[in-house]
């Protein structure tokens, strides 16, 4: 029974791999984030709030199971959170963009600025979450943000 949870949480057992577990379950996110930009905003936003909120039971029962706080074999945080980046932005549907995305978001997800670490220290999935969520949110400041004022400074 326990397997149930560990399975989705370890992204199909890629976070058992040694090295770069958080890398590798950002890469499996990048497929669907792809997927989701082929979808209205409204379906965007929907899916992945379910898919945030869905991965914190998860990640606590993974967490329960295996040492009780955010192991690193646990990416269904980095596979839900990493589509946060490209919400929204058709542009990140360009090779490139996508790369610049994804390498934002691991820059990140592993220094955790402020408030991240502080919210990677909630108990459980809420916590193992968060710290990704805000992660997300910070690359897609710096990565849309800055190609918002790019393309504004460039037209005359």
């Amino acid at each position: 029974m326990e397997a149930l949870w560990i399975w989705p949480a370890t992204g199909f057992g890629f976070g058992w791999l040694p090295w770069a577990s958080g890398t590798i379950g950002s890469l499996l996110a990048v497929p669907l984030a792809w997927w989701l930009l082929g979808r209205s905003r409204p379906v965007q936003f929907g899916l992945v709030a379910v898919l945030l909120v869905a991965a914190m039971p998860l990640c606590q029962l993974a967490s329960d199971s295996l040492g009780g706080k955010d192991d690193g074999r646990i990416v269904l945080d980095e596979i839900a959170a990493f589509p946060v980046v490209v919400l929204g932005q058709a542009a990140a549907r360009q090779p490139l963009a996508m790369a610049g995305a994804f390498v934002a978001y691991r820059l990140f997800d592993i220094t955790k600025p402020p408030p991240a670490a502080e919210l990677e220290g909630i108990p459980g999935g809420v916590g193992i979450v968060l710290d990704d969520l805000v992660a997300a949110g910070y690359a897609w400041l710096l990565v849309f943000g800055g190609l918002s004022l790019w393309r504004r400074r460039r037209s005359p």
